[in-house]
């Protein structure tokens, strides 16, 4: 077993890279009260100070934490997080030659708390989320928000445009346009993020209004304490007394009857009351499992609205904007990469951008494709299979019922067209492909397959059921399925 100093050592380390990484942020100060007690089996034990700080370090931090450690100790193979006892005299990790102290620390939104149900407000740190919003026992309600994720940082691109106008409208005006507003996504996408900034938006310009933001995990878990402890009538008037009551993931509450019902009373007294409803979920109301017609019936009523699978363009707009906020230099060809090849969301193109420069930084090693390929071999499968245009081809008339010869027909029945247009689509953004080389394989000009792009870029900001299709499609040829 590993010595705690050398561990705590590795894991200074670890914390000196990551505060390069994040900047002067509130999770590296929740990070430097992480204590590493032991390695075994391969497995880093890290304590946190408190269950709510745990979950949120593991949960957007993990992986770039397993990552560091192994450069610092390769032998690492997995971390897991822990909490520490109330009687551990571990010293903290000291950072202070690298973080300022309070005084001198960088203002956020000054109604933000963290949180967690089990957390009392004396030990939350009062900067984390939308408001301090208490229960009827003083303990806590909101959920954390990333003071990162603001309109600001929100990179915008044809897949996401509608979104986060849509966002940004809800939550700047004063009166209600639509409610409720319904985000969903794929996960990784960003409607979380547009969930962060539309809580931040609204505190800033509205700070009188309540803004109670959860995850449905949370409002299902309260509800049964609720009931539990008999003490539903409490539960009721939080929930029904906010000014904007904004809910993650809703599609968790569905399928639990009861919880669905509460949540259906509080929505209509909510709307009733002129009170606005956030909502975002992983489907369309119509795709969702278990949710009662009242309440499809309700939310279809406000606004929904769907982002969309990201696009090469957005991909690399997103890797820029990274890399600029790190004030780094990264080659054209590294970033064209990485938007053509890690493509299933922008959490793992994040992940991999950040692998990259801390493995940069951290070994002295050059930026270009080569260290990439080795640097990032599980994430971006250098064995996994090369996807060709004669795969999306054949893949994309299977899928549709129709032959490669149809796709390739001067045919233009709509049946025929639509695919034709998505094949063209998806060649431009799976393969390495010049516009012109991809026509030769439709038998067609080059500027046919960009009006076939530019045409499905709108489809998708409008069409659910292509976008579905597409993200099938997609998912297919990545993983070989020929079924």
């Amino acid at each position: 077993m590993e010595k705690t100093e050398t561990l705590c050592q590795q894991w200074n380390a670890v914390c000196g890279q990551l505060q390069q990484e994040l900047g002067d942020s509130l999770a590296i100060r929740w990070l430097t009260k992480f204590v590493p007690t032991r390695l075994e089996n391969n497995q880093l034990h890290l304590m946190a100070p408190s269950p709510c700080i745990k979950e949120l370090i593991k949960k957007n931090y993990g992986h770039q934490i397993l990552s560091l450690f192994q450069l610092q100790n390769p032998a690492i193979t997995d971390v897991k997080f822990g909490l520490k006892s109330s009687g551990c005299n571990t010293k903290t990790v000291s950072m202070t030659s690298r973080i300022p102290p309070a005084a001198e620390q960088t203002s956020v939104p000054a109604q933000s708390v963290q949180q967690n149900e089990t957390t009392q407000p004396s030990a939350v740190t009062p900067q984390c989320v939308a408001q301090k919003i208490v229960d009827a026992d003083g303990e806590v309600v909101s959920s954390y928000l990333d003071p990162s994720h603001t309109f600001d940082s929100f990179v915008v691109g044809p897949s996401n445009a509608f979104a986060y106008n849509a966002a940004k409208r809800i939550a700047e005006e004063k009166d209600i346009s639509f409610n409720p507003l319904y985000l969903h996504s794929s996960v990784g996408l960003g409607k979380t993020h547009l969930m962060h900034a539309i809580a931040w938006r609204i505190q800033d310009m509205h700070p009188g209004k309540s803004v109670l933001y959860l995850s449905a995990e949370q409002f299902f878990h309260r509800f049964v304490k609720a009931i539990r402890t008999h003490s539903t009538e409490n539960f009721r008037n939080l929930f029904r007394s906010v000014d904007v009551l904004m809910i993650d993931d809703v599609q968790f509450i569905f399928g639990k009857k009861t919880t669905q019902e509460e949540f259906f009373h509080t929505f209509n007294a909510l709307i009733s009351n002129g009170k606005k409803i956030i909502l975002s979920a992983d489907s369309a109301p119509a795709d969702l499992a278990g949710i009662e017609e009242r309440l499809k019936t309700r939310i279809a009523q406000g606004l929904v609205v769907d982002i969309h699978p990201t696009c090469y363009d957005l991909r690399f707009g997103i890797l820029k904007d990274k890399v600029t906020q790190k004030g780094l230099t990264v080659p054209h060809d590294v970033l064209d990469f990485l938007a053509k090849r890690v493509t299933s969301n922008i959490r793992e193109l994040e992940g991999a951008l950040n692998r990259i420069i801390a493995h940069s930084q951290w070994m002295g090693s050059q930026i270009n494709l080569e260290t990439v390929h080795r640097i990032l071999k599980d994430v971006l499968r250098i064995n996994e299979r090369v996807v060709h245009i004669t795969d999306i081809q054949r893949m994309t008339a299977d899928f549709y019922g129709l032959s490669v010869a149809d796709l390739k027909s001067t045919r233009r029945e709509r049946r025929i067209a639509r695919p034709r247009q998505l094949a063209m689509y998806m060649a431009k953004q799976m393969t390495t492909l010049s516009v012109p080389d991809i026509a030769a394989h439709f038998g067609r000009d080059h500027t046919t397959i960009m009006h076939a792009v530019k045409q499905i870029e709108i489809l998708l900001e409008r069409d659910h059921k292509l976008g579905q299709d597409m993200q099938t499609l997609m998912y297919r040829l990545k993983e070989g399925d020929n079924e």
